[in-house]
């Protein structure tokens, strides 16, 4: 393995780390919460003043015990476990004994309460339960709120979150029942009902959960056709919650919901079923086209029927055709001679035209007496 890729392995390994990690992990034996830090202070802060009070001020006894005081949470903080903080407690025991003796009995006994009584107290959140063993056996389930752990023989095997979680997962490259390869992304809703089980039973229950989770997702693909995987993406969601439902209850989780996200296709699929959909649409709107070209026919046929025994409602629909033309069209029109010889369009364009000619010379006549008068004004 190159430099250059135990680098990336160190960064990604490092890139979620926090000072809870331990405490959601098998590794924690505790939460070394604020209020753990509190009380370990006010320990040290009270045999200090016990020491100086009782015998003669030494500067070993405020070095150790004001060191302890801050170097002690920040270690606790990282190894919440029961070994460090004897380790701890001891290392710093026998230094207190070496610099101090034979006055060295209130800081001993001040750091011995400070390791055991500062990590017994536990707190758990309102969405929290606690799981507690005590010599590797269950001993039950603490609520949220304070308790006490006995310091040594017992410990938090795990801060076990009862809200709703939500998990993403998804299916690359899986082909559907009519061997089509499609990649599904799809989010799970689910919550721990039972913390025991889900602990005890499950070694790593949220690995677990996304692991089968996607396992269902590819099975559901694998029965189904790509139509029924766009069309019917609810129903496919409900298949994978009631198989995961059913796996995951033994272990005291519901899964409550699972939602199909996303379904990607391969891009020349895609363009194969847009050029198809275009071509049922063309489809549609020439059908579509022809059946009112076959209703206007049926009502021309049904209006040739009333005009066939009926010139003077032809001759007027004629009429009323010709004004529609010259109105909207402008004074050129194109008919059929039959048409001028029943409707007197002869005689109607001649006086038509009689008028242009005889009003013409009178509008001009009057333009030039109107310019005049402008002018001598």
């Amino acid at each position: 393995m190159s430099q250059t890729q135990i680098q990336d392995q160190i960064t990604k390994n490092l890139k979620g780390f926090s000072p809870d990690i331990f405490a959601t992990t098998l590794r924690a034996d505790f939460r070394f919460a604020p209020i753990n830090v509190m009380i370990l202070l006010i320990i040290f802060v009270i045999g200090l003043a016990v020491h100086l009070r009782l015998n003669e001020f030494s500067y070993y006894a405020v070095a150790i015990c004001l060191g302890s005081a801050v170097v002690f949470p920040l270690l606790l903080r990282v190894f919440q476990v029961w070994e460090a903080a004897i380790a701890l407690g001891t290392l710093d025991g026998l230094i207190a004994y070496l610099h101090l003796r034979p006055d060295s009995g209130i800081i001993l006994i001040t750091i011995v309460l400070a390791m055991l009584l500062a990590p017994s107290i536990q707190i758990a959140y309102q969405w929290e339960k606690a799981v507690v063993l005590r010599f590797g056996k269950f001993k039950g389930l603490r609520k949220s709120g304070l308790f006490v752990l006995m310091p040594v023989i017992d410990k938090v095997a795990e801060f076990v979150d009862q809200r709703i979680r939500v998990s993403d997962f998804s299916a690359e490259t899986t082909l559907t029942k009519d061997t089509v390869p499609v990649s599904v992304d799809a989010i799970a809703f689910w919550m721990v009902w039972e913390a025991q089980k889900a602990v005890l039973e499950v070694e790593k229950f949220k690995d677990a959960v996304v692991l089968s989770a996607q396992t269902a997702l590819r099975n559901a693909i694998g029965k189904h056709d790509l139509a029924d995987l766009l069309s019917q993406r609810d129903r496919l969601g409900e298949e994978i919650q009631n198989v995961l439902d059913e796996k995951t209850n033994a272990w005291g989780i519901t899964t409550q919901a699972v939602e199909i996200r996303d379904i990607i296709i391969p891009k020349g699929l895609e363009d194969a079923m847009s050029r198809q959909a275009q071509a049922e649409r063309e489809r549609q709107s020439r059908i579509i086209l022809g059946t009112a070209e076959t209703e206007i026919a049926e009502k021309f046929a049904a209006a040739s029927e009333h005009y066939k025994d009926n010139p003077v409602a032809l001759h007027l629909r004629a009429m009323n055709m010709v004004y529609e033309g010259l109105r909207q069209k402008g004074s050129m029109i194109i008919v059929p001679s039959s048409a001028v010889e029943t409707m007197g369009l002869g005689a109607l364009g001649g006086l038509t035209a009689f008028d242009r000619q005889t009003l013409a010379p009178l509008e001009s006549d009057e333009v030039a007496d109107k310019k005049i008068n402008e002018d001598e004004n």
